[in-house]
């Protein structure tokens, strides 16, 4: 049985890890003494849910939790320095710490721990997030204990509306532009007015004019989609807002 310890102190230890070539130890109290931290641990680097799903939400949406007063935000898994380097370095991920709990010390010290045997990972974390508050734990979201690996509370967005319900955003936000077009600049101040993140595609870097004309039957830019429909360009934006 895994157990919420809400208001209990975080374990005492450090983590051996490569960090600019260097071997050094990060302790416990480096990463979560004077500091508010989120920390969301998951069964494993490269895996499909984490490297799709669980990771790229809480990168996404970094920026917004550092403005809601969070210090650092922590991805922990069991393996070794290397591999969360590498999945770092594929994820383009830099504004999360990769914490390496390569012999699961600390998994087992949270009671979160489990054998995964069965699949061929030997024991690995149970998925889970936390927010914890000068090394206090303020706040657990656990994965139900069902089979398989469910993925239902610990996700970036649940932690957000703990925070600070009112910055949840629920709206995907995709904006084809080039670099030097006065409207795209626009469109993006308007949206960062707003508070609202979005996805930015650049054509001829991220994307090509023939997928703008085949996804928005257009050859102009800005075209922005909220949520899977088209609103157009910055004018129509402006008009959507109001």
């Amino acid at each position: 049985m895994l157990k919420n310890i809400e208001g209990q102190k975080i374990p005492t230890l450090s983590f051996p890890m490569i960090e600019n070539g260097e071997w050094i130890k990060r302790s416990t109290s480096n990463i979560f003494d004077n500091k508010t931290v989120i920390v969301f641990a998951l069964p494993g680097a490269f895996t499909p849910t984490c490297s799709s799903t669980h990771l790229p939400r809480y990168n996404e949406l970094s920026e917004t939790f550092f403005a809601n007063g969070v210090n650092e935000i922590v991805c922990l898994s069991v393996n070794d320095t290397f591999v969360m380097n590498a999945w770092a370095e594929n994820q383009h991920a830099e504004k999360i710490s990769f914490i390496p709990d390569g012999n699961g010390d600390f998994s087992q010290a949270m009671g979160m721990l489990v054998d995964k045997t069965a699949i061929g990972f030997g024991k690995r974390s149970w998925r889970y997030a936390m927010l914890v508050k000068n090394g206090v734990i303020d706040k657990m979201f656990i994965e139900p204990e069902v089979e398989g690996d469910p993925f239902e509370v610990s996700d970036a967005d649940t932690m957000l509306n703990y925070i600070n319900p009112n910055a949840v955003q629920s709206q995907a936000i995709t904006i084809f532009s080039k670099p030097d077009c006065p409207f795209c600049k626009k469109a993006k101040a308007l949206l960062t007015e707003k508070g609202l993140k979005f996805e930015a595609l650049e054509i001829g870097k991220e994307t090509s004019l023939s997928t703008l004309k085949a996804v928005a039957n257009a050859e102009t830019v800005p075209q922005i989609f909220i949520d899977g429909k088209l609103i157009g360009g910055s004018e129509a934006l402006e008009n959507y807002f109001k």
